[in-house]
């Protein structure tokens, strides 16, 4: 693996932090309702820009697949969600982060997910382990589902099954977006999951979460996929979690 990778992927999310933290809480900040009905601000795109610009100038050959201005159509490219959690970051709430991902020949190599209102990062590269704050994490070895702590983003539409993971958690707690996954990876939480995501929402996390030892599928237990479901577990809870999730 390049070393070079995972500095400009660092460099990349400073880039990101400097101009999202800036305007974070700004009383000015313009904010824009998609086609989709989500929430876009001047920070997202600005964001997103000056990503796409540092990239441009420094990686020739590479390309960026944004959120806010779509596939550059390059075979190798960053994956990029500028501001993860939009909603959270235009209403002055600090769980929001920019989200990155370099794939070649469609597999994710290098990630850094970067929160600066929570003042974490956490990174990860292919066969060498996932970092937060530059430290090693890893996922818990919780092993009963009992025993587990378990989140999602969106309750509301979860399958049925969803009732029967949170009556026996330990506790079921309902952190948002990117943040659930990473806790995952730290070991903080034991399950977490999103009805549906973009790939933008989770070829970052989806390869730290792995690299700290855990697993990642749809709630059917396939690979994650754009537009379905994504689950993220400490591995030992996962195929239960999943049988549950797939249940009538």
């Amino acid at each position: 693996m390049d070393p070079t990778d995972i500095r400009f992927a660092h460099e990349l999310a400073d880039a990101a932090d400097a101009i999202t933290l800036a305007r974070f809480r700004s009383l000015d900040l313009v904010v824009e309702t998609k086609p989709d009905l989500t929430p876009v601000s001047e920070a997202d795109r600005a964001a997103e820009e000056a990503i796409r610009e540092l990239v441009a100038r420094e990686r020739p050959g590479e390309g960026v697949l944004g959120e806010e201005m779509g596939d550059d159509g390059a075979a190798c490219r960053w994956i990029v969600d500028p501001i993860d959690g939009t909603k959270n970051y235009v209403r002055g709430l600090p769980v929001w982060g920019t989200l990155l991902a370099l794939e070649r020949d469609g597999q994710v190599d290098v990630a850094v997910v970067s929160a600066p209102a929570l003042g974490r990062r956490w990174s990860a590269v292919r066969g060498e382990g996932a970092r937060v704050d530059g430290q090693p994490c890893r996922v818990s070895r919780v092993a009963r589902l009992e025993d587990a702590v378990v989140s999602t983003t969106a309750a509301p539409q979860m399958p049925p099954g969803w009732a029967t993971v949170t009556g026996r958690a330990w506790a079921a707690r309902g952190y948002s977006d990117f943040w659930q996954h990473c806790l995952v990876a730290e070991g903080a939480l034991d399950v977490a999951t999103d009805s549906i995501l973009n790939l933008w929402d989770y070829a970052a996390v989806r390869l730290i979460v792995e690299e700290a030892g855990g697993r990642c599928s749809t709630f059917e237990g396939g690979a994650p996929a754009p537009d379905h479901s994504f689950v993220s577990t400490n591995s030992v809870l996962h195929d239960e979690v999943v049988a549950l999730l797939g249940s009538r």
